[in-house]
């Protein structure tokens, strides 16, 4: 009897504070992650920059640092939550996977600072995943094109598959 090749892989997914991001991680972990891989999950949290105002020319605003302090202090504790949910949802699922005999998944955790856009892109550049996992926020057209897509960004500009996740009607809250 031949011995079975374990396919090694690498699982990139982007996640932020909704539940949509949620979602498309448990659904990747139920779906995606196979008991015939030796899978690396790699969660990437993009944490927004701080604005900087400044009021040189007096139409600007200009924040004290106070305010900024605290601003960088909640983008760190989101940041932290965040990926404290990812990492709870996917140690879940792994301790799961070990109990039915299946490959337990490397979970990497990473937090990058900027847009969104910019960080996964440039993330899925560098890390070169097998695939990228991310969620919908089922914006219709009219707020999508004002707010535009991130996952419609990075499918369009990152190498690899892009794979999205949108929740069932069923399972919103909306």
């Amino acid at each position: 009897m031949a011995a079975m090749v374990v396919k090694e892989r690498k699982i990139l997914v982007a996640v932020d504070e909704s539940e949509e991001s949620m979602y498309a991680l448990s659904w990747c972990l139920k779906n995606v992650v196979s008991e015939n891989s030796k899978d690396t999950l790699v969660l990437l949290y993009a944490k927004p920059l701080r604005s900087a105002y400044t009021a040189l020319d007096g139409t600007g605003y200009l924040f004290s640092s106070d305010i900024v302090v605290t601003m960088e202090r909640h983008n760190n504790e989101m940041a932290d939550c965040v990926m404290a949910k990812a990492k709870k949802i996917s140690m879940i699922s792994t301790s799961l996977s070990a109990i039915v005999g299946g490959q337990v998944a490397a979970v990497e955790m990473r937090v990058e600072n900027g847009d969104a856009r910019d960080v996964i892109c440039c993330v899925a550049q560098k890390l070169v995943p097998d695939v990228l996992v991310m969620g919908s926020h089922g914006y219709g057209l009219i707020r999508r094109a004002f707010l535009g897509s991130v996952s419609y960004h990075c499918a369009q500009n990152v190498k690899c598959p892009v794979l999205v996740v949108k929740r069932p009607k069923s399972s919103r809250n909306n």
